[in-house]
């Protein structure tokens, strides 16, 4: 995937952060992601829309406090098409994963600007910085996981099992 970086240099960004659980009162993931991130950054949704951004970077325990599903669910909805952080909340981890949203953990992202363009290659293992030509290696997740988030989450794999 080849997507526009937006980065917010912030450790234990954490659900409540992501989704203020006012909002939780409706699960329709447009109403959420149009509140996605809004106690953190008023603008968020806008900028993504606005600038085209697809990855979302941050610093470290992203995801962290309670288990609301609804987070990277608002996340993904929101145009975010891939988060990047040196470390996930282990919950976050795993429904980012549940519904399709791939997470990767890069412990350098002070590497990472705003505004980077980033070709990610998921299954080699390596980011392309394009606006300043570094590449990263990157630890590969299991081809299993692999599997999930190319299908779109765990309930489209199991799908695809079934069938």
């Amino acid at each position: 995937m080849i997507g526009k970086v937006i980065k917010y240099n912030l450790k234990n960004i954490n659900t409540d952060l992501i989704i203020p659980a006012r909002y939780l009162i409706n699960s329709d993931e447009q109403f959420l992601a149009a509140h996605c991130m809004e106690d953190l950054d008023r603008d968020f949704v806008e900028k993504v829309k606005k600038e085209n951004f697809q990855i979302l970077v941050t610093d470290s325990n992203f995801g962290c406090g309670s288990s609301r599903e609804q987070a990277p669910s608002a996340i993904k909805a929101s145009g975010i098409a891939c988060i990047i952080a040196p470390s996930f909340a282990r919950i976050f981890f795993r429904n980012a994963i549940n519904i399709g949203l791939p997470i990767i953990e890069f412990p350098e992202i002070e590497r990472i600007r705003t505004g980077d363009i980033l070709n990610i290659q998921f299954e080699e293992g390596i980011i392309k910085n394009t606006s300043n030509d570094e590449e990263f290696q990157i630890k590969k997740q299991s081809d299993f996981l692999q599997q999930i988030i190319s299908a779109g989450g765990l309930i489209n794999f199991a799908r695809k099992q079934i069938k």
